[in-house]
């Protein structure tokens, strides 16, 4: 189980070094650095989908090649024969972690195989620049070139328009929209990058910047989020120098910010689509728009007004999102509403040019058969949320696919939608447990999406996601190590925060009742070895701790353990069911219980504290053997129940630990680690206790950062699972 920490950000931006470990011996005969790299092939543990894909882009020249970004997740090229996904940026590694987030794409319609991606999650201080990504041949190979600014994948406006833009008159240059810097311009295919002069709009360290970039013929628009609704927000260029404010736009609050844009070609109309606010959430106002190029004219087509009454009384408040134009169809085209609580989210679709609109949600037959967490614990799924990544193939007029914070659905008759989402598994995943025993391979924990119970690696669970109650958000899972099929999990949900099972994670109950702090502040959880006695930690997701709380009747009723050291994560001893531990990382301390969690004593002292990131990890099988790693000073190893640890020689740094089935001949469990046996962070495997290592991951598989959990398989030898942070699971098996 892994210690309580500073946030996901505060532990990436090295916030914090580890206090020095001069108290701390080294093991004699330890690790030496691995040699080589045993050859592994790495696979998605199958979800489908499950977080926010921001944009969908068709390539206008080629029939079947298409394009997806995701906030966190990276991006997708559609392999039209396969019908499915194929990840791009897998490469990108631990030091990368801030580029797994796709701001924009852009594709030359002159040149079928380049691709561009702008990357970067994240503008704040903590968070590295952006990068731009250049690749000849559709995303296989790239060049990179390293911004001096930041730019926000995973913020407020991710769901905007592509803020990178080929020039259609010079496949050479290109522009780039930022959010805090401006409007950037290439004039070398984006080796080199400087601040395009002229460009009118006033850069600001909180507000959105540039929201889209279009070409309209040979004239280019740039949408600006930092509009207060009476000034621009739509700018031009005809020669690629001078920049100038639309005339005529559209103003008011219901058009503050541009969201998206798409040019008919047929018509010589721009459609916009417009709301009070970036998004995705906090748009309750918007309008569509039509401006004709040739003459000027602006047309408003917005489909319905928000702020309308539904019939239960509530207010219909929403914005718009996308919008795209059939490339053979003059005057058709699609938008999307965004935000839409109420009455749930819609895509329209209009023949006339936006002079009357049919939703198509309305005769929507919606499968999820092959991704039924789409359903939510509900009886049938919902047409879909966050919808501003809206997109039409130029090749095939009733092919629209539209994004959601969970999936990318597709039809081809305009009533029948299931997800097109295969091959993009974007999730933060958190905790793992691959069984010993039962039907389940894995036991999953994941932002948003809460537990699952996977039968099968190459399927999304029939069963969804965990319910009663469903969570949204995971914070604990544990598993009785004497008692598999008892199973419980904690998270962040709307009836409960947390469950018990008594068939290893197939059905669940609630606790019938939880400490107070559960609702606002649910943390990880533990459980004896024979599933007695339950331990739970309170943490505030602004990272405030409060005491631990026991229950020895499944959760009916509660008792505060005070001698339990707050924010620390509860580490249950895998043979003996009266015993708990517990590691204090403000005082670098390990405690110990041996009283089924009702006290606890300090044991072990002068061990790695301050704020940085610690894992407390329990061999199967054994009494107080524990294994303690450390984000920037190694591996620390126990095996008197926390008496006295030794330091672990050839580890250099540690970031998550997990054992899985022994090799033949070996007495041990195999060891899985997160962390760095050399210079360079990796996953490694060691087969004889932490003597030696090997690395099973390669350049080509490193997906950011991959810090959170490793779990190996105990049923098959050499197989393990990765929790990464944004690519979903991964499992890897040698080759």
């Amino acid at each position: 189980m892994r210690t309580t920490r500073l946030s996901r950000r505060a532990v990436l931006s090295g916030a914090a070094a580890a206090a020095a470990l001069t108290a701390v011996p080294s093991l004699q005969g330890g690790a030496q650095a691995a040699e080589g790299v045993t050859t592994y092939r790495w696979r998605n543990v199958v979800q489908g989908g499950t977080g926010f894909v921001t944009g969908v882009l068709f390539h206008p020249s080629v029939r079947g090649l298409a394009y997806a970004r995701t906030d966190i997740g990276g991006a997708y090229r559609w392999d039209d024969s396969a019908g499915r996904w194929t990840p791009l940026i897998d490469h990108l590694g631990w030091d990368d972690w801030n580029l797994l987030g796709v701001e924009a794409m852009a594709v030359d319609p002159a040149h079928p195989n380049r691709l561009y991606l702008a990357l970067g999650t994240y503008a704040q201080s903590w968070a590295s620049n952006g990068a731009v990504l250049r690749s000849d041949d559709r995303g296989a190979t790239w060049r990179r070139t390293d911004l001096t600014v930041k730019l926000g994948a995973n913020e407020d406006g991710r769901g905007a328009g592509e803020r990178l833009l080929v020039d259609p008159r010079d496949s050479d240059t290109l522009w780039l929209g930022t959010r805090h810097d401006g409007l950037l311009k290439s004039t070398d295919r984006g080796a080199t990058w400087a601040a395009a002069t002229g460009f009118p709009g006033t850069p600001s360290a909180s507000g959105q910047g540039v929201t889209l970039l279009v070409a309209a013929g040979r004239t280019l628009y740039a949408g600006w989020g930092d509009s207060d609704g009476t000034a621009a927000s739509l700018f031009r260029t005809v020669d690629g120098v001078t920049w100038e404010a639309v005339p005529g736009q559209p103003a008011g609050v219901a058009a503050k910010v541009p969201i998206r844009a798409a040019y008919d070609r047929h018509t010589r109309e721009l459609y916009l689509t417009y709301a009070n606010a970036p998004g995705p959430n906090g748009q309750s106002d918007g309008s569509v728009h039509a401006l004709c190029t040739a003459d000027g004219k602006w047309r408003e087509v917005t489909p319905v007004q928000p702020g309308g009454t539904t019939d239960d009384g509530d207010t219909d408040s929403f914005g718009y999102g996308g919008v795209a134009v059939d490339a053979r169809r003059p005057g058709t085209l699609v938008v999307s509403t965004n935000n839409r609580w109420s009455l749930v989210d819609t895509v329209f679709r209009s023949t006339d040019g936006g002079r009357s609109w049919t939703s198509l949600k309305d005769s929507a037959v919606l499968d999820v058969s092959e991704t039924p967490y789409l359903k939510w614990g509900a009886d049938a799924p919902k047409f879909g949320w966050w919808i501003q990544a809206l997109a039409l193939d130029p090749y095939d007029s009733r092919h629209v696919v539209y994004g959601t914070g969970a999936t990318l659905y597709g039809t081809r008759d305009l009533k029948h939608w299931a997800p097109q989402i295969r091959g993009i598994e974007e999730a933060s995943a958190r905790l793992l447990i691959s069984p010993p025993a039962g039907k389940a391979q894995l036991l999953s924990g994941c932002g948003d999406i809460g537990v699952m119970y996977h039968e099968k690696l190459t399927a999304s669970p029939s069963r969804g996601m965990a319910s009663n109650p469903v969570f949204g958000t995971a914070t604990g899972l544990a598993q009785a190590a004497a008692k598999p099929a008892y199973v419980v999990r904690t998270g962040w949900g709307d009836h409960g925060n947390g469950a018990y099972s008594n068939d290893g994670g197939q059905t669940w109950a609630p606790f019938a009742a939880q400490p107070a702090l559960a609702k606002d502040a649910p943390g990880p959880i533990a459980v004896t070895a024979d599933g007695s006695v339950l331990l739970w930690v309170f943490v505030h997701w602004d990272g405030t701790t409060y005491p631990a709380y026991r229950s020895t009747d499944n959760g009916a009723t509660w008792t505060e353990v005070p001698s339990f050291p707050k924010g620390a994560t509860p580490v249950a001893d895998p043979a003996d069911p009266t015993r708990f531990y517990a590691y204090d990382t403000a005082t670098g301390t390990l405690l110990a219980s041996t009283d089924s969690g009702r006290t606890f004593t300090a044991r072990a002292a002068g061990l790695p504290s301050g704020d940085t990131q610690f894992e407390l990890v329990a061999a199967p099988g054994r009494s107080g053997d524990l294994w303690l790693s450390v984000k920037e000073n190694g591996l620390y190893r126990s095996t008197d129940g926390g008496i006295g640890f030794a330091k672990v020689a050839g580890c250099r740094a540690a970031y998550t630990l997990g054992f899985g089935k022994a090799a033949d001949g070996a007495a041990y469990p195999a060891v899985y680690l997160v962390g760095a046996t050399d210079s360079v962070n990796a996953v490694h495997r060691s087969d004889d206790e932490a003597k030696s290592w090997v690395r099973i991951n390669d350049d080509r598989h490193q997906w950011g950062w991959t810090g959170e959990a490793i779990a190996g398989d105990p049923r098959v030898y050499g197989r393990v699972y990765l929790a990464t942070n944004g690519r979903g699971i991964q499992y890897g098996e040698p080759v």
